[in-house]
């Protein structure tokens, strides 16, 4: 979607607060990240564990993804992008990674020498691997080995592979399997 159809009542209707994603599956349609990603792994084995304990503990990972992990990241990116040119601009960086670089070393600590963040890939690991990619070109994530390389452990499953070729088809406005080109914005 162009930033102009974001705001427009249609996709509002979907989304209200005009952000990506949407997810529609027949009549239903869900927004935010961790409701679709929840959604379709209750709905497709191997991406939630079949125990309870085991199960809601991949949920835990997901939330912690999404509201532990990708704010101060996504402030990163924000101050970056909007900030750059400010007298404040470095000190700010400075604050806002260093409140990155706790989460990451509490997180590398929690990873350790595991593939996974709690035993087979899971739900968690999708997002939290997502959020983390939101590192690169930053040199943070490169100070935690574990957690660069439990990324790209991420980044070779080949369903992130078709997923990310997808994306990227969607994005230059290529068919993909089952979905017709996009208007370019």
């Amino acid at each position: 979607l162009s930033f102009d159809a974001l705001k427009e009542p249609a996709h509002r209707a979907r989304q209200p607060f005009g952000q990506i994603p949407t997810y529609e599956e027949g009549e239903l349609v869900l927004f935010e990240s961790g409701a679709i990603v929840l959604h379709i792994a209750e709905r497709h084995p191997g991406l939630l564990p079949d125990t309870p304990h085991a199960r809601a503990r991949a949920i835990s990972w997901m939330f912690a993804a999404l509201n532990t992990l990708e704010p101060p990241i996504f402030e990163r990116d924000q101050a970056t992008i909007l900030e750059r040119g400010r007298i404040w601009y470095r000190d700010r960086l400075r604050t806002v990674e260093s409140r990155i670089r706790e989460r990451l070393g509490e997180l590398a600590r929690r990873l350790g020498t595991a593939d996974w963040l709690d035993g087979g890939f899971s739900a968690g690991d999708l997002l939290m691997v997502t959020v983390l990619r939101m590192l690169h070109g930053s040199g943070l994530l490169e100070e935690y080995p574990n957690l660069a390389a439990y990324v790209a452990r991420g980044e070779a499953r080949p369903a992130f592979e078709r997923a990310f070729a997808a994306q990227l088809a969607t994005f230059r406005g290529e068919p993909t399997a089952g979905h017709a080109p996009a208007t370019p914005p």
